[in-house]
């Protein structure tokens, strides 16, 4: 059975240290792969391979598999998802299974740079042909369709969203017992640190954050903020110095960020900073805008409970990323993964999905009506503001660039090293 072999594989990860639990839907157990239909049988399992293993992101990926399910009631769904923030310990799990000849069916990626390794080790297919198939040319933004082509113009993977990274989500009520209006806005970077400096008087923690991938997410919108745009965008063309004066200022705005920071930050992961947040423990936390479903999770509120606004610095700028799936070489069930890149990629999958996710579909002919006040906000801003790409979730950068930069950074913020070592161990990542 297909599960069994995602079981094996699981196991020699751990054997191997990486310390990792895959967390599958199906617990049946056998040998073979007798129950897997071959291409043209038109059924059989469907292994889908993501890190959407709890909460919010588990609650998105449950409602596109019923859309699948519904769509193709001939395949069954196999969750292949691997815990851990951001998709770092899947992703390590993924290359193993890869590099052994094992793919699953498909597989989440961020949609961008990251897909890079993957397409250089020849390990996904060219999905181009889909997205004519599917009608996705004509429903997808043609910026989008742009940022998702490689230079010869073929596509590695459909996307199933958009989501925003540049996004500050606060509550109000913090805000109020630190003498602070919270529908202030902040303009910059000083301005914020006025607030922040408030709060923390205050006796609660000004700006809750988490594990290393949330810390270079912070350091991201950081540059974004100081830079602008264009720079921004030149710090992956080559035409923003690492080395400059600018850089320099940045990094020492992150830096003062980061005092103002929990101590416990680096035994946490996102959903654990953002519940800062909800329960009132911290004013403020820089998140993806995945944060608004575990705001709805919880049952809070806008503006009531939460407020949220661009990272001081940053309005008028979309900090852009997207999840999205591949076809691996040599997929036990092709047929099973153009079903699911059909549903991923379809308005129904899409309304389903990012209704319960936070995000915004990426089809312009989604219906949006009913999503929360926050998404009616991205949606707008991603047809009106200036787009970049994020770092922090493989829009930007390849994954070696993007590893380099976490190593780097987690350096810096434990304090084993400077900020000058910082900022040349950033440019030489860069390289």
């Amino acid at each position: 059975m297909r599960n069994s072999r995602l079981m094996a594989a699981t196991a020699a990860a751990a054997v191997l240290a990486l310390g990792l639990t895959a967390c599958s839907g199906d617990d049946s157990e056998g040998s073979g792969d007798d129950s897997t239909m071959s291409e043209g049988d038109g059924g059989g399992e469907v292994e889908v391979f993501t890190w959407w293993a709890a909460g919010s992101e588990k609650a998105g990926l449950d409602a596109l598999v019923g859309v699948f399910d519904e769509q193709n009631p001939d395949y069954t769904f196999v969750n292949g998802a691997v815990a851990g923030g951001a998709g770092s310990a899947a992703k390590d799990l993924l290359q193993s299974r890869l590099q052994a000849g094992d793919p699953p069916d498909t597989f989440q990626a961020h949609a961008g740079a990251e897909l890079q390794d993957y397409i250089d080790a020849a390990q996904i297919e060219d999905v181009s042909d889909l997205y004519d198939e599917f009608g996705l040319t004509e429903a997808f933004p043609s910026d989008l369709v742009d940022r998702l082509s490689t230079e010869d113009g073929a596509i590695y993977s459909v996307p199933s969203n958009i989501h925003r990274a540049n996004v500050v989500w606060a509550n109000p009520t913090v805000l109020e017992d630190a003498g602070l209006d919270p529908e202030a806005e902040y303009a910059d970077m000083d301005a914020w640190f006025e607030a922040l400096d408030a709060v923390e008087e205050s006796g609660k923690t000004a700006l809750s954050i988490a594990t290393t991938w949330t810390q270079v997410h912070l350091l991201e919108t950081v540059l974004l903020s100081d830079l602008g745009a264009e720079a921004y965008n030149g710090l992956w063309d080559g035409s923003t110095d690492w080395e400059g004066a600018e850089v320099t200022a940045a990094l020492e705005d992150f830096e003062k960020l980061m005092g103002y920071t929990n101590t416990d930050r680096d035994g946490l992961d996102w959903p654990d900073a953002t519940q800062q947040v909800i329960d009132g423990q911290a004013a403020f936390n820089v998140m993806g805008d995945w944060a608004e479903a575990a705001f709805q999770e919880a049952g809070s509120e806008a503006p009531g409970d939460y407020i949220y606004f661009p990272v001081p610095g940053t309005d008028g700028t979309f900090d852009f990323l997207a999840d999205s799936f591949t076809m691996p070489v040599g997929a036990p069930n092709p047929d099973g993964t153009k079903a699911w890149l059909e549903t991923v990629g379809s308005a129904e999958g899409q309304e389903a999905f990012n209704k319960a996710k936070g995000s915004i579909p990426a089809r312009t002919d989604a219906d949006t009506s009913d999503f929360s006040e926050y998404q009616q906000t991205a949606v707008e801003s991603f047809a009106n503001d200036t787009i970049v790409s994020s770092l922090a979730h493989g829009a930007a950068a390849p994954v070696a660039t993007l590893n380099s930069i976490s190593d780097a950074t987690s350096k810096f913020t434990t304090g084993a090293s400077d900020l000058a070592t910082f900022q040349s161990e950033l440019a030489a990542a860069n390289m």
